[in-house]
């Protein structure tokens, strides 16, 4: 009987951590739970600063998509690579015919040809930048309805890839440069600041067509007649001289302006234009800034209606 009683005290209630229950002679034990909560994932609220260090973490996967950019573009194509050159050459005979040798257009003492083609090198690969990240978002909407990184990787990824073809077509000034025995000077010194104001319009640009795009379809058929525009606001044909110094306060605001006419000096050994180049960098800060707020103010939207 005693033994009964102290065998009844052993027994746990129903529902303890130590339960055990016996049924067809098998036991059962309460399973703990070792899963944590699921992290959740908040939408930015308000202008907040792009966080840089998780941009870093997420860097083997920028790699990767600036990888697979460059593949998909070649991809099944014969020529390959050659197409950076080949490209930004007949457009540059092209503009020497009409507008070098039919429209005369001044050149400032320099082989049309050449003059044409240091103006193309930079702005074919700003134009091919804002094509390419402004469908960025749209083309990847498959991963942004199933995955979390951070959005921003996506045109930085198309950004990134389109700096091959920017170096492939340098080969091209290299020849031209020996053809017509043009020796750089001192200016090529600055030449990665001119790369890095191009880089920070392109970004900024990308970044803010990138993020209206998701919302507005629109903006994927206006881009094409956008940047015919933007060339001609540009000088890409025609020298900076050529435009009249009652515009020129408004047009050095244009941060290609400056990039172009300072690639044009670099590679042909004259003065850089210091006067055409600052205003536009500072234009191309403020771009750059302004793009990446506005791509996180939007980022909260862009699983619901990419």
């Amino acid at each position: 009987m005693f033994e009964a009683q102290a065998q009844a005290k052993k027994v746990k209630k129903p529902g303890s951590k130590n339960d055990v229950r016996q049924s067809n002679n098998s036991t059962i034990r309460p399973i703990s739970n070792t899963y944590s909560q699921p992290k959740v994932i908040e939408p930015s609220k308000g202008w907040k600063l792009v966080d840089f260090k998780e941009l870093w973490r997420y860097k083997d996967l920028l790699y990767f998509l600036t990888l697979r950019g460059i593949k998909a573009r070649y991809a099944q194509s014969i020529l390959g690579v050659a197409w950076a050159i080949i490209q930004p050459l007949f457009t540059t005979l092209v503009f020497t015919v009409v507008f070098g040798n039919l429209a005369k257009v001044d050149s400032n003492g320099m082989p049309y040809i050449l003059f044409s083609y240091l103006a193309l090198w930079p702005w074919n690969y700003f134009s091919g930048t804002l094509t390419e990240s402004a469908n960025s978002l749209i083309a990847n909407s498959g991963m942004i309805t199933k995955v979390y990184f951070p959005r921003m990787v996506l045109p930085l990824a198309s950004i990134f890839s389109k700096l091959l073809d920017f170096i492939i077509a340098f080969l091209v000034v290299v020849g031209f440069l020996i053809y017509f025995q043009v020796m750089p000077g001192w200016g090529l010194v600055f030449l990665p600041l001119l790369i890095v104001q191009l880089l920070l319009t392109s970004l900024g640009i990308g970044m803010i067509l990138s993020a209206m795009a998701v919302q507005y379809r629109d903006v994927k058929h206006a881009l094409t007649f956008l940047v015919q525009l933007l060339m001609y606001a540009a000088p890409v044909v025609y020298s900076t001289t050529a435009v009249p110094e009652v515009y020129r306060p408004f047009y050095i605001l244009n941060p290609m302006v400056g990039v172009i006419e300072g690639f044009r000096a670099a590679f042909l050994d004259r003065p850089l234009p210091w006067e055409w180049i600052w205003p536009g960098s500072i234009v191309a800060g403020l771009l750059f800034i302004f793009g990446m707020f506005y791509f996180k103010r939007m980022e909260r939207v862009f699983a619901d209606v990419a």
